[in-house]
């Protein structure tokens, strides 16, 4: 048999029933909150993502697969963030240098890249 919960079934008075029920919604705003920004940087982010993989894959010449594995590749060497390394990768079309670390792996992967097509 199904019950429909009033606030009798609640503990307490009704005035802590509603005021569990707040803390309740307040929790989950803060969580949907902190869910929403995630979801935000994590869209700003895939378009220069994207942006970086086309350019990868114009150098290497290799698939969307295998340019993405190469900027992990990248981003793991400099310990940054992959989308640090995207960011900088796509900001050398403004001129942008480029940093050394990131410079050096990118060169190491793309080796390592050729190197396994070529077996």
């Amino acid at each position: 048999m199904c019950k429909t919960l009033t606030v009798d079934d609640e503990r307490g008075t009704p005035a802590e029933a509603a005021t569990a029920r707040d803390a309740r919604l307040a929790s989950r705003c803060v969580e949907l909150l902190a869910e929403n920004e995630q979801l935000r940087r994590a869209m700003e982010s895939r378009a220069v993502i994207d942006q970086a993989r086309g350019m990868v894959m114009v150098l290497a010449p290799c698939s969307r697969g295998e340019a993405w594995a190469l900027l992990v590749d990248v981003s793991q060497h400099c310990n940054s963030k992959l989308r640090e390394v995207a960011r900088a990768l796509v900001g050398t079309t403004d001129g942008e240098p480029l940093p050394a670390t990131m410079q050096r792996a990118l060169h190491h992967a793309l080796r390592r890249h050729h190197a396994a097509k070529q077996r």
